[in-house]
């Protein structure tokens, strides 16, 4: 073969290493943004404020990548931190405080550094026609005011107590629900005449609630973290789902159901 052959072979061989070399990296990258190929069940473990966001985000999740489907576990965060620390089967932990996502962090059960997704406010939520008359915290102290509130080691009870010793308000509630759900539905039900939920909560039952705001809820912001799990059963549907939750599409469904952006 003349040198001028093996010139053109060698720079033709490089060219398609080269080639390939983009190619693979640009896959992996798709991967990385949630835009790859991922398949099999990617199980979500999420504060039960993101219910509804989170199964539209999921179904969305599943459209732009057939062959995957979306499992989730809602609950409070604390009792989905520790659930995951005991070695639950999970791939993605999406929290509604950063302390219960420092309890996995410091357990190294997270695969990375967490990052916040959304914030969310809280409210005062009444039945519709707000047969007591609430408009501020401090109507929750009066005598004969029922209120509910989540428990203390769960997100949205530890920022009531914040919110309320901001306002100087103390009460005793009637009950101490495990989860935003669980105090929102005391509600629903007529069981109390207020309770402390996030806003986005009190939006999405709105056929039975109204949310009344009140200024010391900016004392009491939540940040919500997400992360991919160190034993995660598909890795690579974790880190999409992640990618995926801070899209656009999905930052565009936190934002119509009321959280706020980071």
């Amino acid at each position: 073969m003349s040198a001028r052959a093996v010139r053109t072979a060698v720079a033709v061989l490089v060219t398609l290493v080269v080639a390939g070399c983009g190619t693979g990296g640009d896959q992996a990258g798709g991967d990385r943004a949630g835009g790859g190929r991922v398949t099999g069940t990617v199980t979500v473990f999420a504060a039960a404020s993101l219910t509804e966001s989170f199964t539209r985000i999921g179904r969305d999740f599943e459209a732009a990548h057939p062959g995957s489907t979306v499992t989730l576990n809602f609950a409070g965060s604390s009792a989905l931190a520790n659930q995951i620390n005991q070695g639950a089967p999970a791939d993605v932990f999406a929290s509604a405080a950063p302390t219960n996502m420092t309890t996995v962090t410091e357990a190294g059960n997270a695969d990375g550094a967490p990052s916040v997704f959304a914030r969310n406010q809280l409210v005062i939520a009444v039945p519709r026609g707000n047969p007591a008359g609430v408009s501020g915290l401090a109507d929750l102290g009066r005598s004969g005011v029922k209120v509910a509130l989540c428990a203390n080691q769960v997100p949205c009870g530890a920022a009531a107590r914040t919110a309320l010793d901001a306002a100087g308000v103390a009460l005793t509630p009637v009950t101490l629900e495990q989860d935003v759900k669980g105090a929102l539905a005391k509600v629903k039900l007529g069981e109390v005449d207020a309770a402390l939920v996030y806003r986005t909560d009190a939006r999405a039952a709105s056929a039975d609630v109204t949310g009344v705001e009140f200024p010391e809820s900016a004392r009491a912001v939540n940040d919500y973290p997400i992360v991919a799990l160190r034993d995660a059963p598909n890795p690579a549907g974790a880190g999409a789902f992640v990618a995926y939750v801070r899209s656009a599409p999905a930052q565009a469904v936190l934002a119509e159901a009321g959280f706020q952006t980071p």
